[in-house]
């Protein structure tokens, strides 16, 4: 019997050293190859040969299946902050887990948020770079390309290049499903690229019919066919409406159009401090449809990498699991009733979230017409050719487009009401700011008239 074990602990001892050769020699040059998250070293390299061996015996998947239901039980339960770190320790040992990158994006850009909902901006740049690993792991398929598109499209609804980007590699895929390659039009024509849009459209209908028209159809093939259908005809009325087929053709100034004259939308605000944190925001917008959401954003006046009422989202390749402790950046929209809006926005309770830690804030006022909806957007048009604002039209904010912009100053004793401020409230307004013209209307009653409609 002792012989014997003799032999076994001998044999384990052959086999550990061989293992170890094993690893050194071969395992790690085909992990690193094959299996590695691609720009993730860091994430890696803390791993030993033995759970390199592991991993490329098969546990990788396995243990990445077991703590991918665990991470389910937290969603469960809304314990949110627990999901993060294991998000990212299944996407290290599988990085070939499609769903988990897609699901990972989400979380980190969507569920993050305050007592009243707002999205914690700051965790957007760490979902943009899940994003992106999951692509370089991901390459031959259009899933992931396509979930960073959507994330630059409806997530930060600013950057359409991007989108455009992103959706133009999901396009490239020869899994990208027929019902989602809409999006990358519209994302053409948030862009301004109007006559791309068209083009796509038709290419999407050539392709939907010869579906519809193929062995395998069935009903959806139909449907989808009609979806471009009724998409492209409608774009292309708006289009002559809108006179973007006159500006093609330099006829612009000799017809009339849905878009002419350039519509002053007369934006005003006021921000006054109520309580430490609490801001209440009024101001007057003079379109008249609702439909009108102004993008508000208080940030600290240095934030890095910011730009006006945004920041530069695509700064890293670095997944993060915190975002940074010491900043405040807070967006929302405000929506305009009656040609005017007011809101109370109370940060008081989302310390975290908004530690108030510089000396300066800006609250600034954003609003691009390429972002409203279609029945704003027929005054307006795609890319704001009837649209103005006498006092804060811009070109500067976003190069090449015409958006309104303005911003606000409060320094931190102001919002946190201390010091001088500890018993009166900051008022700051825009120089054309006028309080009598909030009485106008009741606030229980809303107009709904045509855009084009008298003030």
């Amino acid at each position: 019997m002792k012989k014997t074990a003799t032999t076994l602990y001998a044999a384990l001892a052959l086999l550990l050293v061989g293992q170890g050769a094993l690893n050194q020699l071969v395992v790690r040059d085909i992990w690193v190859k094959n299996y590695m998250p691609k720009g993730s070293q860091s994430a890696t390299s803390g791993l030993s040969p033995d759970q390199m061996l592991l991993a490329l015996a098969g546990f990788r998947e396995m243990i990445a299946g077991i703590l991918w239901v665990r991470a389910d039980s937290f969603f469960d339960t809304g314990n949110y902050d627990a999901v993060l770190p294991l998000i990212r320790l299944v996407t290290i040992l599988d990085p070939h887990q499609i769903d988990v990158y897609a699901t990972g994006m989400w979380h980190i850009g969507y569920n993050f948020t305050d007592e009243d909902q707002r999205s914690d901006r700051r965790y957007v740049p760490s979902a943009l770079a899940l994003g992106k690993e999951g692509a370089r792991n991901n390459p031959d398929t259009y899933e992931l390309f396509f979930e960073t598109g959507w994330m630059w499209y409806h997530k930060v609804d600013d950057d359409y290049k991007q989108a455009v980007k992103w959706f133009e590699e999901a396009h490239k895929r020869k899994d990208m499903i027929q019902a989602r390659k809409n999006l990358l039009a519209q994302a053409y024509f948030r862009n301004g690229e109007l006559d791309k849009a068209i083009d796509l459209y038709y290419n999407l209908w050539e392709e939907a019919v010869a579906l519809e028209k193929g062995k395998d159809a069935t009903y959806g093939n139909t449907q989808v066919r009609e979806t471009i259908e009724n998409n492209l005809d409608t774009n292309l009325v708006r289009m002559v409406q809108r006179g973007d087929v006159a500006l093609k053709n330099g006829t612009y100034e000799q017809g009339q159009y849905d878009t002419k004259p350039p519509f002053d939308v007369g934006f005003s605000a006021r921000v006054s401090v109520v309580a430490p944190r609490t801001i209440r925001v009024e101001g007057t917008w003079n379109v008249l449809p609702v439909g009108t959401r102004v993008r508000i954003v208080l940030r600290d006046a240095d934030y890095p990498n910011g730009t006006p009422a945004g920041m530069n989202w695509d700064i890293s390749d670095e997944v993060k699991l915190d975002p940074p402790k010491n900043i405040t950046f807070m967006q929302d929209q405000l929506f305009v009733r009656n040609r005017r809006f007011d809101r109370i926005i109370d940060m008081s309770k989302d310390v975290t979230m908004y530690p108030f830690s510089a000396k300066k804030y800006l609250v600034e006022f954003y609003y691009n017409p390429r972002s409203a909806p279609p029945h704003i957007q027929d005054k307006f048009g795609y890319t704001g050719i009837g649209f103005t604002d006498s006092n804060f039209l811009s070109s500067d904010a976003r190069p090449g487009e015409r958006v309104m912009y303005t911003n606000l100053e409060l320094s931190q004793d102001q919002i946190l009401q201390r010091g001088e401020w500890i018993d009166r409230s900051a008022v700051v307004a825009t120089k054309n700011f006028d309080a009598g013209r909030r009485k106008l209307d009741k606030d229980n009653i809303i107009n709904i008239p045509n855009l084009r409609a008298g003030a």
